[in-house]
């Protein structure tokens, strides 16, 4: 009963509210009329009418927020979009809605408004029934036509009345209230066709962003690579080669031991400093692009390697790393696991278009081994960590590995900015 109370108690409030807000909204009208007559009177409206319009649309926004809350609803705001133009500012859907949610929320609002006002009322009017006798002789109360002048005649009105009030107000205002409040977020919501348009205006630019996001994320792992790589590296060579001239030096066995053991874990972190500088970014790509780079990997491949490879041209860091680890990666369980004979690599930039989706400017490529097939992903994380690098940048991965072979593993990478 309590929660009953409760939510009656939230829709009068919320009506009483409404009211109040169309009142003011009523008023918006003539502003609103008086503002746009002064563009063809003395242009001044070209420059106020826009700020209006924001202005009026942030109130809008507000009793759109009140009504999503009563609902529980997640509601979009209402932003009208910066435009310089007042004709194509009035053109927008959302300017349009604006302008016809003014005068339907003014009117509805009022209506709806009232009746939150007429439960609570009636209630509380039982107490001036109550209280007849306290009226003087010619202020008597009046109640449906009838002066109220007993206690008979007040105690049939007041219950009557407490009746009513009671019935508005419980089940009779909330479903109102909610009717009021669907009406205002559904004036104030965006179309289908606008959700659509918004979207995709989204996405293009999550698009832009993360190509962004990623050119400068390649550029950062070509610096770390080529601090390491000039830096750390060759301090770690200097200070070995001086190790091996100290140990030669020196006459002592236990001291010549000591070198010998620092030279050897010198030349230990050496080799995992350019295993880690391999893997952030293969300083041979830096040196002749991802075409060089596949023609030495299949050269020091221990299976033969037919590269159909054409020149990409100048592609993202990122974009170039992928593809280059796809392909390490595939040509890598063809050797150790496929028992193939061969293996062939193709690569080629095109574009391409879906029904669907607009990829635009793909790095396309297929890695093939005439192996026995029957690859499995959950085997091994090469997959699917090549999945997962591929999938980072937008791209797809695909593979075929029937019994018997062949296996077929295809990437597609989109490499336009």
């Amino acid at each position: 009963m309590r929660d009953v109370w409760g939510r009656a108690l939230r829709a009068c409030g919320y009506l009483l509210l409404a009211l109040g807000a169309g009142m003011l909204t009523l008023l918006v009208l003539p502003f609103t009329l008086v503002v746009a007559l002064t563009i063809p009177v003395s242009g001044v409206g070209l420059f106020v009418f826009p700020r209006w319009l924001r202005l009026v649309a942030r109130w809008a926004d507000w009793n759109r927020g009140r009504a999503a809350r009563l609902l529980g609803v997640e509601s979009p705001a209402l932003s009208l979009p910066a435009e310089r133009s007042l004709l194509t500012l009035v053109r927008r859907p959302a300017v349009l809605r604006l302008l016809l949610w003014t005068p339907v929320f003014a009117l509805v609002s009022m209506v709806f408004g009232l009746l939150g006002l007429l439960g609570p009322g009636m209630m509380l009017n039982t107490v001036q029934m109550l209280l007849w006798w306290a009226f003087p002789p010619d202020l008597q109360p009046m109640q449906f036509g009838f002066p109220v002048d007993g206690w008979g005649v007040a105690l049939g009105v007041a219950a009557v009345q407490l009746v009513a009030g009671t019935v508005i107000t419980v089940w009779v205002v909330p479903p109102a209230a909610r009717l009021h409040a669907r009406l205002c977020v559904r004036l104030l919501a965006p179309s289908e066709r606008e959700r659509r348009e918004e979207l995709a205006t989204r996405v293009d630019e999550l698009q832009r962003t993360r190509a962004g996001v990623v050119d400068a994320h390649g550029a950062e792992l070509r610096r770390i690579e080529r601090d390491l790589h000039d830096g750390t590296q060759a301090r770690l060579v200097a200070i070995a080669m001086q190790l091996g001239v100290a140990k030669e030096a020196v006459a002592d066995p236990t001291v010549a031991a000591l070198l010998e053991q620092a030279h050897t874990g010198t030349e230990e972190a050496m080799s995992e400093l350019r295993d880690v500088i391999r893997g952030i970014y293969p300083p041979i790509l830096a040196d002749r692009g991802l075409p060089g780079a596949l023609a030495a990997l299949a050269g020091r491949t221990t299976l033969p390697v037919r590269l159909d490879v054409t020149d990409p041209g100048t592609l993202p860091v990122a974009v170039e790393t992928a593809a280059y680890y796809a392909v390490t990666e595939s040509v890598t369980n063809a050797v150790r696991h496929s028992g193939a004979d061969s293996v062939t690599v193709r690569l080629s930039r095109e574009g391409k278009a879906g029904a669907e989706e607009k990829r635009g400017d793909l790095l396309t490529l297929t890695v093939t081994d005439d192996g026995r097939g029957g690859a499995d992903e959950t085997a091994g994380s090469g997959i699917q960590g090549l999945r997962r690098r591929v999938a980072a940048l937008d791209g797809r991965v695909s593979v075929h590995s029937p019994e018997g072979g062949p296996t077929v593993i295809g990437v597609e990478l989109p490499c336009g900015s």
